[in-house]
Formats: structure tokens, sequence, C-alpha cells
């Protein structure tokens, strides 16, 4: 089974959480598990899309209590780690869209990137590896593209 990560801000304007609703949606219709950080922002209107639609959602927690996750989140998992789950976020997921965010989001867009995964940007960080999408649409297709050429490697 797949797992798509959502990555992105706390501090969000409505069209990232449009987007983000609309990513969490598109990737619970296509089967695919999502997970994120587990909080509020991009992370919890990504899960709301993720659950509305059917789908499962994962939340890497960087703290150590299970009830501090977002109402969407169908599996807490509470690290106590910090920002240093970002890491086992970005390990955890086969490919990651990114929406919005700032600098938690970047070093999940640098995990990410360091471990191989495809990298879907909207409206985030211009990152050389990101590539880059217009529409939450457009960031799953080129998500779900990205992992059949990977697995036709």
């Amino acid at each position: 089974m797949t797992i798509a990560g959502v990555i992105g801000g706390r501090d969000v304007t409505p069209w990232h959480i449009e987007q983000a609703e609309e990513v969490g949606r598109l990737i619970a219709l296509k089967g695919s598990l999502l997970i994120c950080g587990g909080l509020g922002g991009v992370m919890e209107a990504a899960c709301k899309g993720a659950k509305d639609s059917g789908g499962t959602t994962i939340g890497i927690l960087p703290e150590g209590d299970r009830t501090k996750a977002n109402v969407h989140v169908a599996i807490p998992v509470a690290t106590g780690m910090g920002v240093a789950r970002n890491a086992i976020i970005a390990q955890t997921a086969d490919v990651l869209i990114a929406i919005g965010g700032s600098y938690g989001t970047l070093s999940e867009i640098a995990y990410g990137l360091q471990f191989n995964k495809p990298v879907i940007g909207l409206g985030t960080w211009a990152v050389q590896g990101v590539i880059a999408a217009e529409t939450a649409a457009e960031a799953v297709e080129m998500a779900f593209k990205s992992l059949l050429h990977e697995e036709g490697r």
C-alpha cells in the first residue's frame, strides 16, 4: 500500500487549507494512506480531506502525548522527538507533497530529497529537486506518476 506524505505549516491561508483538503481527498480516493505531522494547519486540512473521503490518516506527533493530534488523525504516533520526527515522516512516506510551510516543512523537504523520495511542491519552497505543481489535482497526479516511474526503474 502506498503512503503519501503531506507536509506543510501550521500558519496557513485559506488557499493553503483549500489545497491541503483537496490533496488529502485525492490521496484517499487513490487508496493511499496519508502520513503527516498530525497537528494543525496544512496537516489538519489534509487529514480532514482524506478522512471525509474514507481514507486513513497517520499523524507523527512531535509530543509524547497522542491526544495532541488533530481530530482527523486515525492513527496518532506520539514520538516525544520534537522536530526530529520530520525524518520519520519523510522516511515513511513513499512520496511527499509539500504545501506552503516554513522551516519545518523545509527540513521535511530536505529529508525527503536526501532519502530519494519524490517531492512535489504546491506553493512551497523552490528547492532543486522539488517538482512544482500549480493545483492540488496536479500535485497528486504528479506524486502518483512519480511513484510509477520509481517502480519502473
